[in-house]
């Protein structure tokens, strides 16, 4: 009997945040509260993907990434409605936006949306 082969990588996405587990046991977990930008990976193939280093066949990845740089890689392949309903809670988030960098011909990365209230950087502090 043959099951189905162990996907490379699995994502959840629930009202808390998004956690992306990978076959190697390791995992990337953002919460919706720390995403300040999303950006958008898209390539020109699969070769060019595995070339680069990217995953075989992943033609466009999403990049959530918090205030430290820190974030979760979403494959478009593991995106359901649920993803993009979600990210539209996001303030001022433009779903068109999205699409047309996900929709994109050319290689590259484009940040689709930032924080509009970005954390402050905490004052200098002197000391006596």
């Amino acid at each position: 009997m043959h099951g189905n082969p162990m996907p490379d990588s699995y994502v959840y996405v629930t009202e808390e945040g998004v956690t992306r587990h990978y076959a190697d046991g390791s995992v990337e977990a953002l919460a919706w509260e720390d995403v300040v930008e999303v950006r958008v990976a898209t390539e020109a193939g699969a070769e060019a993907g595995a070339e680069a280093g990217a995953e075989a066949g992943a033609d466009v990845l999403y990049i959530l990434l918090d205030r430290d740089g820190e974030g979760c890689v979403v494959p478009r392949s593991a995106t359901d409605a649920g993803f993009l309903a979600r990210l539209r809670y996001l303030p001022d988030f433009d779903l068109d936006r999205l699409t047309l960098a996900a929709d994109s011909t050319r290689d590259g990365v484009v940040v689709v949306w930032r924080s509009p209230d970005p954390p402050s950087a905490l004052p200098d502090l002197e000391y006596d």
